[in-house]
């Protein structure tokens, strides 16, 4: 399924605080100096709209969410959203995840990875490109602290199946655990604008989550 247009946003929106680009992010990391404090971190793989960046924000002052989406319009809006809500803990890069990951986020300084809906590239011969890739799933191991939590969720059944099969191969993160399908009462009910159209679409969302050993 197709994004579909976006709406406009101002463009006098002052973006400078939710919205950075790769060269932006200090190295080696420092919390302090991106967020202004040390804190939970968190971090959404494609945030696509920005739904789940600004409901977590919102509901979790005491913690901190980085997302990362690799087109520049959803980035944008994406940040828009957090502006107009003035939420200070959350902040969208502009970039590709994998190497975010792989030169910039050092070992066990996440609390969550939440990869929800990512881009299935259904040709057969792009499918080197689908982000739960064996490198991308030992970066998140690297770089999930202890206890920590990798939430991956797809509409694609095929890419579910494959990418457990990544994940549990190449990690020894445990899982993956069963994640129930939460009812919805409303548009904020639900993790991501994706899993909405998916869902009243009357399609199943498939869903793991793995966790990091204590002892690691």
């Amino acid at each position: 399924m197709g994004r579909r247009a976006l709406p406009k946003i101002d463009p006098a929106m002052d973006l400078s605080r939710h919205l950075k680009t790769v060269e932006e992010l200090p190295r080696p990391w420092s919390a302090e100096a991106f967020f202004g404090r040390t804190a939970r971190l968190e971090v959404e793989v494609g945030s696509g709209k920005g739904l789940f960046l600004r409901s977590a924000a919102s509901a979790r002052a005491d913690t901190d969410f980085l997302g990362i989406e690799i087109a520049p319009r959803y980035a944008r809006f994406a940040a828009s959203g957090l502006a107009r809500r003035g939420l200070t803990n959350a902040v969208v890069v502009v970039g590709d995840a994998v190497l975010v990951f792989g030169e910039t986020l050092p070992d066990g300084v996440l609390a969550a990875v939440h990869i929800y809906f990512p881009d299935p590239w259904w040709k057969r011969r792009h499918r080197k490109r689908r982000v739960m890739r064996e490198s991308f799933a030992q970066d998140i191991e690297r770089t999930l602290q202890p206890g920590g939590l990798l939430h991956y969720w797809t509409d694609v059944e095929e890419y579910f199946h494959t990418g457990v099969a990544v994940i549990s191969s190449q990690t020894h993160l445990e899982g993956p655990f069963d994640v129930p399908e939460s009812p919805a009462e409303g548009d904020l009910d639900y993790r991501t604008h994706f899993e909405r159209r998916t869902r009243l679409g009357g399609r199943q969302v498939y869903r793991a989550e793995f966790r990091k050993q204590a002892s690691q």
